[in-house]
């Protein structure tokens, strides 16, 4: 915090840019557990270790419903201790149980080691990140969120790539302790020294904005917003529709994202072109983390989360047709943008529905509905290809759930505070 504070007297523009770029490397290094990274890893292993594609993927699964555990501690975690604490101890589990993935060898080694990074990746990392990205920008927030996003897949452009090519010329067990040094060395330093809580715990105000006397006097309008606290918020309908809806948008996503590459093999594609496609996911990741940014300050977020799931819902089943490089990569392209909202547009719906004060309890107690659904969705997949020898049936069902999700989202109107509401918060922050 002394370095933060020094730096935010000096830094020429908006110190809230440093703080989104310190949780912007967390975000990257947390591919080393995304299920596009592990997806790398599914044929190898099953090769050298005999194990079947739907015991690797329940790892993903395990570690989803443990984070699904998790999450709501971890929020008060980031409400009670900040975000850097957190974060700087989830770079440091994320490396160290990355790095002994290269030794397990049994599927309980396995599971141990790979689930508390699903755990870092799903509950820590993804919570603490946006939250302290949100409490930094509120009129900004969408491209804020955005760019944070966007650290993500490149992240996830990057790990996998990184993966595959020390799996090739070495072998998938020092692929992962390349993974786990690599994340100490790009996010230990920054999220330890460059993170402060807020804006105004170094004299700032959200956005750069500034203070009231110079707003009044004609400067930039200062943005009012919510205070919801926890027991207000989990009244609310709108709370649980989206916690529901991205529970199960997630479902899709890593039902999808972690047989990718093994499902375009058996389409008789090659190994580079399978992990090549996974890389033109992660890229439209990026370009579209920007563009849901800017679209999610200018729409209402639950018409912006319909919008992902209907893009989801159509290019799930698209992929039952790929069995050429360029239908591969055109649809793994549309999923990576529909992907890139899905990561935008809930923490700015929560963040701006809720407010800023309770926003780390919050998020962990809606977190497992994600969580939730990455675990069903991994191994939904890969038991329907170990009964039927096929991926259809997922992919079709996939693309059901879209729909239905869409259509529910739709009715998660943003939350009024009443005069009784608004009262009962200012006694509790005082």
């Amino acid at each position: 915090m002394p370095v933060a504070q020094r730096l935010s007297e000096k830094t020429p523009f908006y110190y809230g840019w440093i703080v989104l770029f310190s949780a912007g490397s967390s975000q990257f290094v947390r591919n080393a557990a995304a299920s596009l990274t592990l997806a790398v890893f599914i044929y190898p292993i099953s090769e050298e270790l005999g194990w079947s594609r739907t015991l690797i993927a329940g790892a993903a699964s395990v570690g989803g419903l443990a984070a699904s555990g998790a999450s709501p501690v971890v929020g008060w975690m980031v409400d009670k201790y900040g975000t850097r604490i957190v974060l700087t101890i989830s770079i440091l589990v994320l490396g160290l149980s990355t790095m002994s993935l290269a030794w397990a060898t049994a599927p309980i080694a396995f599971y141990l080691a790979y689930g508390i990074g699903r755990v870092i990746f799903n509950s820590s990392i993804q919570i603490a990140s946006s939250v302290v990205v949100s409490r930094w920008f509120i009129r900004k927030r969408g491209r804020a969120s955005g760019l944070l996003s966007m650290t993500h897949a490149i992240g996830m452009t990057l790990f996998p790539l990184m993966a595959s090519l020390v799996i090739l010329y070495r072998d998938y067990q020092t692929a992962w302790i390349v993974l786990g040094l690599t994340a100490w060395i790009i996010a230990l330093l920054p999220v330890s020294l460059l993170i402060a809580e807020t804006p105004e715990s170094v004299g700032l105000r959200p956005d750069g904005d500034p203070d009231h006397d110079e707003s009044e006097s004609g400067g930039s309008t200062v943005p009012e917003e919510p205070a919801w606290s926890v027991r207000q918020a989990v009244r609310t309908p709108a709370l649980w529709l989206i916690a529901a809806s991205v529970g199960m948008l997630f479902i899709i996503h890593s039902g999808v994202n972690i047989h990718l590459v093994a499902y375009l093999r058996d389409q008789g594609l090659s190994e580079a072109i399978a992990a090549s496609a996974i890389s033109v996911t992660a890229i439209l990741m990026a370009v579209g983390s920007v563009a849901w940014g800017w679209v999610v300050e200018r729409l209402p977020a639950r018409f912006a989360l319909a919008g992902v799931a209907l893009i989801m819902a159509v290019a799930s089943p698209a992929f039952i047709t790929a069995d050429t490089v360029a239908e591969a990569y055109i649809y793994a392209g549309l999923f990576g943008f529909a992907l890139s909202g899905l990561l935008v547009v809930p923490p700015v719906a929560y963040a701006d529905y809720y407010g800023r004060r309770s926003l780390g309890t919050i998020r962990g107690i809606t977190e497992p509905f994600m969580s939730l659904g990455q675990a069903v969705g991994a191994v939904t997949s890969g038991l329907i290809y170990d009964v039927t020898d096929s991926y259809t049936i997922a992919f079709w069902t996939f693309s059901a759930i879209g729909i239905v999700t869409a259509i529910a989202v739709i009715l998660a109107r943003q939350p009024t505070q009443t005069a009784t509401t608004v009262a009962v918060t200012r006694t509790q922050i005082k």
